[in-house]
């Protein structure tokens, strides 16, 4: 397995339909957050308890913030590009927890999530810039003389000219 468990609750998923305006259930699952191996990069992940089918598929970018949803403790709103249905599209969020405790944790979770890649990224930005102020440096030592260009077959004539000229 690439990735291991980060975090995981039950919950309910809600998307948010732009054209009738309002909130429709996506699902009933566990939320999970799946971090992996290698790249370090992690994913939320949410299936439906009985059919097992996708209801949340996207990564927790540093530009994801997550909010209390108006009115209600228990549940968090978010903004992404979700992959669930199999095409890349901007989806709103809201997911509701049993309790206000396991709201707080997952909010916390994603909170800490986006702080590390940020940094992360900010390591990788500084490690860019050194990288390319280091291709930029050159080393200047004794270098050797320019040597003269072949001449061309006019310019060997008006060399020998002047040559004779200044002989004569």
């Amino acid at each position: 397995m690439l990735s291991f468990f980060v975090f995981g609750r039950k919950s309910k998923l809600y998307r948010f339909d732009k054209e009738g305006n309002q909130w429709k259930e996506r699902g009933v699952g566990i939320v999970k957050l799946l971090k992996h191996k290698e790249s370090g990069r992690v994913r939320l992940v949410m299936r439906q308890t009985k059919t097992l089918k996708i209801c949340a598929n996207h990564l927790v970018l540093p530009t994801m913030t997550v909010q209390e949803h108006q009115g209600n403790d228990k549940s968090c709103v978010w903004h992404v590009a979700d992959f669930a249905d199999g095409e890349l599209k901007e989806e709103t969020f809201c997911i509701r927890f049993a309790s206000v405790e396991n709201c707080k944790a997952f909010k916390d979770r994603i909170e800490e999530i986006t702080e590390s890649q940020a940094n992360d990224r900010g390591e990788n930005q500084e490690a860019a810039t050194a990288a390319s102020l280091i291709e930029k440096l050159s080393v200047e030592g004794d270098k050797p003389e320019a040597k003269e260009a072949p001449l061309s077959s006019e310019e060997k004539k008006d060399d020998n000219e002047k040559l004779d000229k200044s002989t004569n």
